[in-house]
Order: C-alpha cells, then structure tokens, then sequence
C-alpha cells in the first residue's frame, strides 16, 4: 500500500467513525430553533401593528440622531478616520460626513457614531443598546439589498427582538453584571445579524446558519468599563457587532452553510457562554410582545443610571425653585451595582457626580455640557461637585432591572427636599411623546446637518412607509 492509498483508507476509518455524530449534529433541530428561524424568515413580511411601527421610527429616529451627534465625537471620529484609511470601497452611507464604504465598513463606523457617546437608546432586561448596532446593521443592508422603507422598519424590529432575547435566554442582567461577557456587544451581535439577514431575505435555513456564524463572532468582555475615552466602548457596544453581524448575514447571503442548530447540541453557543440559560426565553412571546416597544429612549443624553436622579432634580425644582447657592448637600440613592458604573467617572456624560452638579447650576443637562470634559475641572462646577454624594442602597436591589432613584437635596436654610423616580421619563412606564422625541433629535442633528435637513429627515423617518427604497433617506443621512 503507498502513501496515498494509505491515507485514503485512514480517512475512510475516521470518516465511518465520526459520520453518525456529525450527521446527528448536522440534522439536530430544537423546537426553539425552529420557531425562531421561522419567525426571522417570515419577518420581512409581518405587517407591524401602529403602535409598535411608531415605536420602531422613534427608536430609528433616535439612533440616527445618535449617530450624526456621534460623528463628531472622539468614537466616531475614530471611526471615520478608519474609513477614510482603510475602508473598502461601497455604496452604503456613513452618516455625519460624505463618505460612502461597504456594508460591512460602513457599518462598522455607523456603530462607533451611535455609541459615540451615551446619547443612544438602552434595554433594561438585557443589559444591552440595541440601536446603536442593530440601525447601523439594517441600514447598511437596506441600502445594500434596495429594500423599501417598510421592510427597513420590520428589520429593524427584528434586530430588537433577537438580540434582546438570545442574552435574556442567558440570564439577563445577572449574566451580565457576573460572567465578565458583555451582554451589550452579545445583544448587539444577534440584533444586527438578524436585521441584516432580514434586509438580504434570508429564507428559514439560511437563519438558522446566520445564526451559526454569528455565533462564532460573538465576543466583548466588560473590561471596556476601564475605557476612559469611551472609543473602545463603542466599538464594543456599536461597531464591533454592527461589523460582526452584517459579516454574517453577507457570507450566509453569498451561499456560506454551516450547522443546523448552534444553540443545541454538542459544543453550543449557550455551553460555551451561559451553561443555565433558559432557551425558552428565545421565543417567549415572541411576534406579541415586541422588545422594540420596551427599549428606552433617553430623556437626557447621559448614561442610563443617571437619567432618574436627573429627572429627581427636575421634579424637586419644579415643586421649589431654588439656586445651586441655595443648596448644602445633595444625596443620590441608587442600587449599587448601578452605582458603581456611574461614580465619579472621568467622562462627563457617564459621571453622576458632575452630571448632578451641572444640573444644579444649569438647571438642565444639556448635550453640549454632557460632552464638555474641560468644564469638569471648572471651580464653579467643582464645588457644587462636592456636594454631591452617591450612595450606594442596597434596599434597590429588589426592584432590579428597573434602575429606582431616590434624591435628597438639602437647602441651607434647612429645608430637605426628596423625590424618588420608579419610572425613568422615557423607559416604556414613562414614555416620551412624539414631540418630544422629535426635539431631542433635532437638538442633536441641527448642528450637524443644519435645521432644514434635520427636519427634512425627521419627517422621512416619520413617514418612512411610504418610501418604495430608502435612497432618499440615505441622502439626508449624510452632509451636502
């Protein structure tokens, strides 16, 4: 026998050795996966019903607004000096500038800009922010596939509903805040693989491989909280997923296969990342309640812990005026895990302390202060800093994931004034209203793109059903 004979022979013995495994694997098909490839496939065409279509365009409004404020951000500059350098060339939009780059690079940098900062939407129950990868995904594969503007908003939706619920499966925020993985970037990756696929229309087996390689893209551990210029935690939480699932839906898209059920079996996803997750929760509800509809929307343009003591402030003020002179102490209560993200960061808009402190003085917290980090070694805003303490309550525990925040602020001619926020203007106990959403997009793309384009665009979102392909919306996504 020679060398060849002898390792074809070999093989053969292996290959009837391993064959009845791999064909188990390969044919293996959980009832869970099964609904949710089915659903993902199907998505493209469920009618949404007006409620959850309005709140999939303010959330599409949102993130856009996120992104074009984001551009001139240190993350999103990163991000665009990444395309200008080394992108490939495309026809999808980087929002905020001229540029144009694949989808897989486009994305990328969209997610930087969404992240850019604390401007962009977040999900309680999985600890994630869905829009500033999953918008970026869906948008980049729109423009790519040429899709109508309501198929981009049933893509969207989808994205929110699959990322949310793979890392709810895996245990929500105590996955989060125990495994050191970062269900952001985990939400993220699924979210956006899903709302790419959808806008390549990816049919019931092709999901289930998406779902194969998007799994094997999954990554991010929580070492960006020592991020301290909020670059690398964007491209955790927006670019790196963004990438990541656009990459998958591509190469499923161009005919890539791989195994059946990658959340069951031998060496899944969920053995590998969280061994008691709760598979059920992928497909709980799923088609009824829709995650989209309970995702925050941001009030102020801060990290999410920060969102209720600032709405504190505005309640306690609103019942008695008062001046930052007038004021001795203020004390802010908050779970401690929730604390601890918070507590005296070295970025403004993740900083309680100093956010506290400018609303005392400013009597709001605006977008331009929440990105000032030179006013933070202001005198003036230091010493109302100084009065602040964040106090760590761990009688909050109970009523996690929903962040409750109690203020106290004290007056010097002794009066102590208290309010506690159960419900956080914008989460989906206390929501914004249109006008509302509207504003904050304005504020923030007004600067950018001007006040004519902004409301230009504001209004295509807003009516984004009737585009038969989103060329028009991508144009007004970009600087003239």
């Amino acid at each position: 026998m020679d060398k060849r004979q002898f390792l074809s022979a070999s093989s053969l013995g292996v290959l009837q050795f391993i064959t009845p495994t791999a064909w188990a694997q390969k044919d293996l098909l959980s009832s869970e996966m099964k609904i949710l490839s089915e659903y993902m496939a199907q998505a493209m065409h469920n009618k949404l019903s007006p409620d959850v279509a309005l709140q999939a365009k303010f959330h599409l409004l949102d993130t856009y607004a996120a992104i074009i404020s984001g551009s001139e951000l240190a993350a999103g500059v990163s991000g665009l000096n990444y395309i200008k350098r080394y992108a490939s060339s495309g026809k999808c939009t980087v929002m905020g500038s001229k540029l144009k780059a694949s989808p897989i690079d486009a994305a990328l940098a969209n997610g930087m800009m969404g992240h850019a900062d604390e401007t962009d939407d977040s999900h309680n129950r999985s600890r994630s922010h869905p829009g500033c990868s999953v918008v970026p995904a869906a948008t980049a594969g729109a423009e790519q596939f040429n899709i109508s503007g309501e198929h981009l908003l049933r893509a969207v939706t989808l994205g929110y509903d699959i990322g949310t619920r793979v890392v709810m499966a895996m245990g929500g925020p105590e996955f989060s805040y125990t495994s050191h993985k970062s269900s952001h970037s985990i939400a993220g990756i699924f979210g956006s693989a899903a709302a790419a696929a959808c806008t390549a229309k990816l049919n019931e087996q092709q999901m289930r491989w998406l779902l194969d390689y998007t799994s094997q893209q999954s990554s991010g551990i929580y070492a960006w909280g020592r991020d301290t210029d909020h670059i690398e935690k964007a491209f955790v939480f927006g670019g790196m997923p963004a990438k990541n699932g656009v990459t998958s839906a591509l190469l499923v898209e161009t005919g890539w296969n791989g195994i059946n059920d990658i959340f069951s079996g031998a060496d899944n996803f969920f053995l590998a990342y969280a061994p008691n997750a709760n598979k059920n929760l992928l497909v709980d509800q799923l088609g009824q309640r829709f995650e989209i509809t309970l995702t925050d929307i941001k009030k102020w343009t801060v990290g999410s812990p920060i969102q209720g003591p600032l709405d504190a402030l505005e309640l306690i003020r609103a019942k008695k005026d008062f001046s930052a002179s007038d004021v001795e102490k203020v004390k802010v209560f908050l779970e401690p895990a929730t604390a601890r993200v918070v507590n005296n960061r070295e970025i403004p808009d993740i900083c309680l302390q100093h956010m506290v402190a400018i609303m005392l003085i400013d009597k709001t917290a605006s977008f331009k202060a929440a990105h000032d980090v030179e006013r933070m070694k202001n005198p003036t805003v230091l010493a109302q800093r100084a009065k602040v303490e964040l106090i760590p309550d761990e009688s909050l525990k109970q009523f996690m994931p929903v962040r409750v925040a109690i203020v106290e602020v004290q007056l010097k001619d002794g009066t102590v004034l208290t309010e506690r926020v159960d419900a956080v203007r914008g989460t989906p106990r206390n929501p914004m209203n249109e006008k509302e959403v509207v504003a904050k997009a304005s504020d923030l793309m007004a600067p950018i793109l001007g006040l004519k384009q902004s409301n230009k665009l504001i209004n295509t979102v807003m009516n984004i059903e009737g585009l038969k392909n989103i060329a028009s919306l991508s144009k007004l996504l970009q600087k003239n």
